[in-house]
């Protein structure tokens, strides 16, 4: 879409009916992605590890941050990001609330870092850094590595005695889901996650799976659970490089989404307001997220899609919905009884999404034409995948200090530093190859 067909530019505000009901378009395209983190993360971990309401100010906060770093010229949506679940969930398990919140601060400061870099020395660097090659692997140990989380939640995981209820609502969360993204138009195709937790709540209504005790115990209004460091705990490094090497996956997933969102509106934004401006706002809002006991965020392409699909690129309007979600975080009764989804809702949904992020990781690959035949790449994105679904971890002290680099972490490290150490093959001459084919027709 060119930028002449946007019914309303960047700096443009919508009248104040219009204003509302675009907002909460994008409150509907972010909600469902944005309270799935903490939910999968406390079920991952097997404790409460980040709660509803502060993931949904922390998202709104955090737009709102990125709209004053980028002088208000990129229409961005920051939610929580699905890169850091099991990270999340790991850095809690080894540090608790200190190592895991820690580490979500660690990751804002790299965004900030790269930003002051990029400003710099420009932006080529990285792809010589994180080339396609590493990222697509990355990309699918992220969700292959939550796949044994998705089977638990459904129920049907090896030893544990299936409960049909529990696997017939999982069964029509995911058909739901699966039937919303293939089968959806207009706005409903932007949103299937949320509408098969929808349909899926209701079914599990009906069965008998919803606990509705919460809701009747808490208030209308109350203040989130924020995890404040100095106050309700000690920052701490144990966890650090659990979670901060996830950074770098989701700096390219924001150099992809800002490409993408530039195509709609006809606007090359790392260029103006720069990828400095918009890593930076990035960065500062998963720091202060970090900080108030949050998730980390991330650019929503659910709210791109929202973007192109009402042809509203109103900065007026991305911050209104920023303000709505914040909001939402203080309602009690909302929030509680978001809190009552059923594990067989989520287990549907999950085993949709994990895979679907798995799926990206593999179109990376296929996009960038990554060529297999070639030794180097085979031994990159092998050795990657083992790692980082093997469980390998490595375990460094120093001092009092005790480090470990494990799964995700680890094989992004190692998958770089392979990729930068090894040599590329070099090319045949075509004597040889004309040779090496005759030979293989006489065989």
């Amino acid at each position: 879409m060119e930028q002449e067909k946007l019914l309303l530019d960047v700096n443009e505000k919508p009248k104040v009916a219009k204003w509302i009901i675009l907002a909460i378009q994008h409150v509907f395209a972010m909600f469902g992605a944005t309270i799935l983190v903490p939910i999968l993360v406390n079920s991952t971990a097997g404790e409460t590890v980040l709660t509803i309401p502060v993931a949904l100010v922390s998202s709104g906060i955090g737009t709102l941050i990125y709209i004053l770093c980028t002088k208000g010229k990129s229409p961005v949506y920051l939610g929580s990001s699905f890169a850091f679940i099991a990270p999340l969930a790991a850095a809690f398990l080894k540090g608790g609330v200190a190592g895991a919140m820690t580490g979500v601060m660690a990751v804002g400061l790299i965004y900030i870092i790269f930003s002051l870099i990029i400003k710099l020395i420009g932006k080529n660097w990285m792809d010589k850094l994180l080339p396609p090659l590493v990222i697509g692997p990355m990309i699918m140990i992220i969700g292959l590595g939550l796949a044994p989380s998705a089977i638990s939640q459904i129920g049907l995981s090896t030893g544990t005695p299936i409960e049909w209820k529990g696997v017939a609502v999982a069964l029509i969360t995911f058909l739901t889901t699966t039937i919303v993204m293939v089968r959806g138009k207009g706005f409903l195709k932007i949103i299937p996650f949320l509408i098969g937790i929808l349909v899926g709540y209701l079914f599990a209504v009906c069965f008998g799976l919803v606990d509705f005790a919460p809701v009747l115990e808490a208030s209308f209004f109350s203040m989130p659970s924020f995890m404040l460091p100095f106050v309700n705990y000690t920052p701490s490094l144990s966890a650090i490089l659990t979670i901060a090497p996830i950074a770098l996956v989701t700096m390219c997933e924001h150099i992809g989404d800002h490409t993408a969102l530039g195509t709609i509106i006809g606007k090359d934004l790392l260029k103006d307001p720069g990828l400095e401006k918009t890593l930076l706002g990035d960065g500062i809002a998963t720091f202060v997220a970090g900080l108030l006991g949050g998730p980390a965020n991330t650019t929503y392409g659910e709210n791109t899609s929202v973007v192109g699909m009402t042809k509203v690129a109103s900065i007026w309007v991305i911050g209104l919905a920023a303000i709505f979600a914040i909001c939402l975080g203080f309602l009690g009764k909302f929030t509680a009884l978001v809190s009552t989804i059923p594990s067989p809702v989520l287990g549907g949904v999950s085993l949709l999404l994990y895979g679907f992020i798995a799926v990206n990781g593999l179109k990376v690959l296929i996009q960038n034409q990554i060529d297999f035949g070639k030794s180097k790449n085979v031994v990159v994105a092998s050795t990657m995948l083992v790692l980082g679904l093997g469980g390998a971890a490595i375990s460094i002290v120093l001092g009092d200090l005790s480090i470990t680099i494990s799964g995700m972490s680890l094989a992004a490290i190692i998958g770089i530093l392979l990729n930068l150490c090894l040599l590329e093959e070099k090319e045949k001459e075509p004597k040889i190859q004309e040779k090496e084919e005759k030979i293989k027709q006489t065989i």
